[in-house]
């Protein structure tokens, strides 16, 4: 069923990577307001989350959705695993500066309102905030069907780090050694890019495909892993120079990582199933696949050599996937990948 005349991309879906960058750019561009006193912003380009500093310790303050793996709930008729995907893609951001997340508020905009459904939401954002740790305070529900003919779903996280406890990346150096967390799969990044597959190939959700052990549909809608308590354990006992979320953007997220290194992918945690599946029924090339999807790894830590084998053990499933070099861009010199742009 792959299609071999035509190597599917994000950008043919719908969503250009490099567009994006460029319209963040115009917009943070004009976003020069800062207190003149009181608690202050910090202002660390590339990090996962914002930071706010309260005195002795920093806030921080990170904002995020589901995306379009919403459709794929709504065509499966399953909802109640993307509040996970919610808190997930918030509180994984959060602890890439070593913060632990406290708080979570969600915001749902829906054309009409269906009991049923958002009951179904809250089961997975209560689930998302146990495996996070994190309450969850608020939220807002806004009826808006001049503007949405579906349900979207995001939320924001409060989280808190000792100011001597902050991983900015300042402290990442050639001679370290990047660990790689594995996924769940898609996580939820892609989608755009993963439904377009399907639907050119006119391959039904509740298809059982070569490969996967479920209908395709239950398989895309894995909940985000939650990284936050195992994370957080090693943060407590080990030196940890930098953390890298790899959502939107794949292997490009360790661009912002630090200017003058460069990361070297020496040995790649295998690809889940789904990733194989996708990128061969959409012909994508490795190239595309790296920069969309996380292939694999949801979550990377940037630690010394020296403790590196042991941070591991800690971890089921991660490996040391490669090094800090000297230089610039993110490279898996045995796919010969590249990449120099975030």
């Amino acid at each position: 069923m792959a299609n071999e005349t035509k190597h599917m991309t994000y950008a043919d879906a719908g969503v250009n990577i490099d567009d994006k960058s460029n319209a963040i750019s115009a917009l943070v561009s004009k976003l020069n307001f800062r207190r003149t006193d009181g608690a202050k912003s910090l202002d660390l380009p590339g990090q996962f989350a914002g930071l706010i500093d309260i005195g002795t310790s920093l806030l921080t303050l990170c904002t995020d959705g589901v995306g379009t793996k919403l459709l794929i709930a709504k065509q499966m008729e399953k909802w109640d695993t993307i509040g996970i995907d919610c808190v997930a893609m918030n509180t994984n951001d959060a602890i890439c500066v070593g913060a632990e997340p406290i708080a979570f508020v969600d915001y749902m905009a829906v054309d009409v309102p269906d009991a049923e459904i958002l009951s179904q939401i809250a089961i997975g954002l209560n689930k998302g905030c146990e495996l996070s740790n994190c309450d969850l305070i608020g939220g807002e529900v806004a009826v808006l069907p001049e503007l949405v003919r579906e349900i979207d779903v995001s939320g924001s996280c409060l989280g808190i780090v000792a100011k001597d406890k902050l991983i900015d990346g300042s402290k990442v150096a050639a001679g370290d050694l990047v660990i790689g967390l594995p996924s769940t799969g898609l996580h939820s990044n892609g989608y755009t890019l993963a439904r377009k597959i399907l639907e050119k190939l006119e391959i039904s959700l509740d298809e059982k495909i070569a490969g996967l052990n479920d209908q395709i549909g239950n398989v895309l809608l894995t909940p985000t892993e939650v990284y936050v308590r195992k994370v957080l354990e090693i943060v407590r006992n080990y030196d940890v120079h930098g953390m890298v979320n790899i959502t939107g953007g794949g292997l490009r997220n360790f661009l912002r990582l630090k200017k003058g290194i460069s990361t070297v992918i020496t040995d790649p945690l295998a690809p889940n199933p789904i990733f194989n599946v996708l990128n061969n029924l959409g012909n994508v090339e490795l190239l595309e696949a790296y920069q969309t999807f996380n292939m694999g790894m949801g979550f990377s830590m940037i630690v010394p050599a020296d403790s590196a084998a042991e941070i591991v053990k800690k971890c089921p499933g991660s490996k040391i996937v490669g090094e800090i070099r000297d230089g610039y861009g993110v490279s898996v010199p045995s796919l010969d990948l590249k990449y120099e742009k975030y």
